[in-house]
């Protein structure tokens, strides 16, 4: 079955009507814009053997805008709805009853799993869909017009693989997994996640539609060691949480939201990416069931860096208070 029937039905038998990709109109444009190129060129008598040219008004007034409007609405649908659900799987005592009570997320701890499982796929081939239809592109175009709007995508933050609740929700998976095997009960959750170590350093992987896999580098390119404490800033990088507050000149009693606009990722070198991070909480909680010693060791240094911060701070308060 070819890619684009196997997506339709999948966006058919979805229970709620979600975003998804125009596979059809989409490809509808490139067959358009193909046709146009062949009529000029019939008109001026050329053979049409090739494709239309590198910069086509045909595709590029209708094409891209359509796919990013539509890249947009499913990363914003996939990070709100896996936002709801984590928030409720990772609440304790009152909160999570009342979290319950107001309705954000309803039905049994199973269908909560279910839920879980859906998103990961929904966002998977979503994936692949974007993917196979910017090849599409190029390859009509001759070009790698496909490949640059891919990289601007990423820059704008609607690359959906680069939303830091897939990684979640992929550790989220595999806490529930290994929960259940040491339980004793039979795994129901996503069987595609799993976290890997490749000469000692973490990756968490995932087996995408088409053959793809997905592999996240859990490795802090700061410190060079595990991630500790993660958070994912807004272009999609990775790191502990005392490092990304040392990259954003912030002390740790300040936190990344003090972080200036100015101040920009070690990584990619993007402005403005801390202001909106998001803890990785369940990736914590994967790390330090797998690599115990290691969070032991990482946890007692934090902890005598923070106490050296939190009274250097306060110092400093003091004596800006007696105007020493």
């Amino acid at each position: 079955m070819k890619f684009c029937k196997k997506y339709q039905e999948y966006m058919r038998g979805q229970e709620k009507k979600l975003p998804g990709v125009g596979f059809k109109k989409l490809k509808k444009i490139l067959k358009n814009c193909r046709r146009e190129f062949q009529s000029k060129n019939d008109v001026h008598g050329v053979l049409h053997n090739q494709t239309c040219p590198h910069h086509c008004p045909v595709c590029d007034g209708t094409f891209f805008p359509s796919l990013l409007k539509e890249m947009s609405d499913i990363v914003g649908c996939f990070n709100e709805r896996a936002q709801k659900l984590l928030e409720l799987h990772l609440a304790s005592g009152f909160r999570k009853y009342f979290i319950w009570f107001k309705g954000k997320l309803r039905g049994s701890h199973v269908a909560l799993i279910q839920e879980g499982k859906d998103l990961v796929n929904y966002a998977l081939i979503n994936a692949v869909a974007i993917r196979k239809i910017l090849k599409k592109y190029d390859k009509v175009h001759f070009s790698k017009q496909g490949q640059a709007f891919k990289s601007q995508a990423q820059s704008m933050h609607i690359e959906i693989l680069q939303s830091p609740w897939l990684c979640e929700l992929m550790a989220f998976h595999i806490n529930l997994r290994e929960t259940k095997v040491k339980s004793g009960m039979t795994p129901a959750s996503f069987e595609g996640c799993y976290l890997t170590f490749n000469d000692g350093k973490p990756f968490l992987s995932c087996e995408l539609f088409d053959s793809v896999k997905l592999d996240i580098d859990l490795t802090c390119s700061i410190c060079l060691d595990t991630v500790f404490d993660p958070v994912s800033l807004t272009c999609g990088h990775i790191f502990c949480y005392m490092c990304a507050c040392s990259a954003a000149s912030v002390s740790i009693v300040n936190g990344l939201k003090a972080a200036e606009p100015k101040e920009k990722c070690p990584l990619c070198r993007e402005a403005g990416v801390y202001e909106g991070f998001v803890h990785l909480d369940e990736l914590s909680i994967l790390l330090r069931r797998s690599c115990s010693e290691y969070w032991e060791q990482r946890l007692q240094m934090e902890r005598a860096e923070r106490v050296q911060q939190a009274k250097e701070h306060w110092e400093s308060q003091c004596r800006a208070f007696v105007g020493v």
